[in-house]
């Protein structure tokens, strides 16, 4: 009788079709930043697990926003891909360069890490704007390309564009904005596409209808509930830096109270010595 620990490791590519077909029902993804809390929120329940760039950046003393090198990512999905077994897809920002040039190293580098998904977006952090559409449909092409030549041509590319998050024109315009990059990222390779910003039921339910490919949007604290999202249309639900500003948080009101007055306030359900000491065995 063969057992799931007899069981040989999953191919990268029979995770990577594992995580596609998450896609066909709705996907919920609490973003992990370092192995710990990826092990943390697969032992919650979660089918796969996606970074944030952001978590990653503030866990190495760096802040968001390609601050920090395409290697130092890679490692960091490298340490979360070896200490969990579920897909993990890694965002890439924006590819941390804005050459598809840059892009394709990037994603080599993270498919080479364990990854087999990636979000690239269409920021530029250098300009403070967004790619142009057609540069943006070239850095798309080239991260599907480069995860190919890495021997995974089944990645999930998350395309990513920021028109909402940046509110990016006029307002009365910025869906019809959102709908053509969509349209035009999934037609350059781009498997999802990420809206962050846009939360407003009515035109998610539009962009779901008007674009071949699963939407992903962003939960936010006093935002629409995942049950709101997927009723209007959306596939895949993630948190961007959420978790981590909530693990921060508690890190600060303990210390705050310990420094204050000697007492270090602890969760009844708090994760101890021990049960984080077996989340990260694997690792």
């Amino acid at each position: 009788m063969t057992t799931t620990t007899d069981r040989a490791p999953a191919s990268a590519a029979e995770r990577a079709q594992r995580f596609r077909d998450l896609h066909d029902r709705l996907l919920v993804l609490p973003n992990a930043w370092d192995a710990c809390s990826a092990a943390i929120v697969v032992a919650a329940g979660a089918a796969a697990v996606a970074t944030t760039s952001g978590g990653v950046a503030w866990s190495l003393g760096r802040g968001d926003g390609e601050l920090l090198t395409r290697e130092e990512t890679a490692e960091v999905v490298r340490r979360i891909a070896q200490a969990v077994d579920v897909p993990v897809t890694a965002d890439v920002e924006g590819g941390y360069g804005p050459a598809p040039e840059d892009v394709a190293r990037t994603v080599g580098l993270v498919v080479s890490a364990g990854a087999v998904g990636v979000n690239v977006e269409d920021l530029d952090p250098g300009a403070g704007s967004l790619h142009p559409v057609d540069a943006q449909v070239a850095r798309i092409a080239a991260a599907r390309e480069a995860a190919a030549a890495a021997g995974l041509p089944g990645i999930v590319v998350n395309a990513r564009t920021d028109v909402h998050l940046r509110g990016v024109g006029a307002a009365d315009t910025r869906l019809d904005e959102t709908v053509e990059r969509a349209r035009r990222y999934v037609a350059a390779g781009a498997d999802c596409v990420f809206v962050p910003g846009l939360l407003d039921l009515p035109e998610l339910e539009t962009l779901a209808r008007a674009v071949p490919a699963p939407i992903n949007a962003m939960a936010v604290p006093g935002g629409p509930s995942v049950a709101a999202l997927a009723a209007a249309g959306v596939r895949r639900v993630s948190v961007g830096t959420a978790l981590a500003e909530a693990a921060y948080t508690t890190a600060r009101a303990a210390a705050t109270a310990f420094l204050q007055d000697g007492e270090l306030p602890v969760a009844g359900d708090a994760l101890d010595y021990g049960a984080l000491q077996a989340l990260s065995a694997r690792g």
